[in-house]
């Protein structure tokens, strides 16, 4: 659901301006795929966003103004939409303008925005510019929004993995239960790692490797748990590859390890890897202007 703020400033019908606004709609079809708080530069007008909980907020200024003021102003929206709105409400909007009597704020506070001077005696704003300092928005290219000088530009794409900014769907008890064994065969590869290790000290014959793919299993299996429950990017191209990798160590193992043992390994290593691919982001609610 994306909530399309009017400028921030009172701002001239200029080529430049109406170029803002053009780009601005553009970019609230593609907020999903760019991280959660973003800058577009045009000429004299900014166009900053921020997400969160599915819900984006985006605003226009003109380049002169205070950067950490921009998403002060957006981040107190922010705040206030999330304290007055319940996400069920949210969820359920299904018309534009749904939510209209928020505008009440938004005008409030925007013509407080409007004068900076007075404003930032009144406002902390030590702690969005350390924020800002620490994790700077992303500078978004106009090209990389699709549309220009009448060509498409698929350059958006690469961002459309970038799953730490996005939500995603809540863990159902399937990925709990595989999430659970993961960790179960990552202790039994621990552990018959240590009796490989004590193995080779007692017997300079035995072979080391088998240390290394115990191990290496272990990694595997805990990294499929940190794919199940976090974003990444590529993080459905991850999956796979860590499942290559606990196959190829139980083809190693095969010596040390019956057909069952086996089996039930690479089985959990499957089921793993299904429900890291079902578990995507949050899809994003349709489009309203407010």
């Amino acid at each position: 659901m994306d909530y399309l703020f009017q400028p921030l400033q009172i701002l001239k019908t200029t080529k430049d301006c109406r170029r803002a606004k053009k780009y601005l709609k553009l970019l609230s079809k593609k907020l999903n795929h760019f991280p959660d708080r973003c800058t577009l530069k045009n000429g004299r007008y900014n166009v900053n966003f921020i997400s969160s909980l599915g819900v984006s907020y985006m605003m226009i200024c003109n380049e002169n103004y205070p950067n950490v003021l921009a998403f002060c102003f957006l981040d107190e929206l922010q705040k206030e939409f999330i304290t007055t709105y319940e996400m069920k409400r949210i969820n359920t909007a299904i018309r534009p303008y749904t939510l209209i009597e928020f505008d009440n704020f938004i005008q409030k506070t925007k013509q407080r925005y409007n004068n900076p001077r007075s404003l930032s005696t009144k406002l902390n704003l030590s702690e969005m510019q350390t924020e800002i300092k620490l994790r700077p928005p992303h500078q978004i290219c106009a090209s990389e929004l699709g549309t220009v000088n009448g060509f498409t530009n698929s350059s958006v794409s690469k961002y459309k993995e970038i799953a730490h900014h996005q939500r995603l769907e809540p863990v159902t008890l399937s990925g709990i239960i595989s999430c659970v064994l993961s960790l179960l065969c990552a202790a039994l590869n621990l552990i018959r790692g240590f009796h490989a290790i004590e193995g080779c000290l007692q017997n300079e014959d035995d072979d080391f490797s088998y240390v290394l793919a115990f191990f290496l299993g272990t990694v595997a299996c805990l990294y499929q748990c940190y794919l199940l429950l976090y974003g990444t990017l590529w993080r459905n191209l991850k999956s796979f590859l860590v499942f290559g990798l606990i196959c190829l160590c139980n083809m190693y193992l095969y010596e040390l390890r019956n057909l069952w043992q086996i089996l039930f390994h690479v089985t959990i290593a499957v089921f793993a890897t299904l429900q890291i691919r079902m578990r995507q982001p949050e899809g994003k609610c349709p489009d309203y202007n407010v």
